[in-house]
């Protein structure tokens, strides 16, 4: 898919020019005044593939239907703002972010890192346990030796 038409349906997906619009599927960070990152956020029901995924749910038993919990599903840096705290920023603003909107609860499904262990290119989308940390979540289930769930409830 072109570029151009990639932009597009993000705009398009993210309301995109309309802070005040009641929907959305993500916040944008500013680095001087400059997009440096995304991240996606909205409630969980309107993820339809993270509902038959089996990571989030394997070992849990949870009511996928809730619309008052919230998912943090992917993060964006562009590149030449990486390793500068965009992700860690993305994420203590999802919380806010749910949190005014009347989200009950706040999840996401990070990769597990370790210290001198390489990550295949692409699998940090999801974000780290680390990030999720800092930003208050606390760990409810580790359905993998790779992945964890963590949450925050309001």
């Amino acid at each position: 898919m072109p570029v151009e038409e990639r932009a597009f349906r993000l705009r398009d997906q993210t309301d995109c020019g309309h802070p005040e619009s009641e929907t959305t599927t993500g916040i944008v960070a500013y680095v001087a005044g400059e997009p440096a990152g995304w991240c996606a956020i909205e409630p969980r029901t309107e993820y339809p593939r993270l509902l038959v995924m089996p990571i989030p749910w394997a070992g849990r038993s949870q009511d996928k239907t809730d619309a008052g919990v919230w998912a943090v599903t992917c993060f964006v840096t562009r590149a030449g703002f990486r390793r500068r705290g965009v992700s860690r920023a993305l994420a203590s603003a999802a919380v806010d972010f749910a949190r005014r909107r009347g989200a009950s609860a706040l999840e996401g499904y990070p990769m597990i890192t370790h210290p001198g262990h390489d990550i295949a290119w692409g699998e940090l989308h999801v974000g780290s346990r680390s990030i999720f940390a800092a930003a208050g979540f606390s760990e409810v289930h580790q359905p993998t030796l790779r992945r964890v769930v963590m949450r925050i409830d309001f």
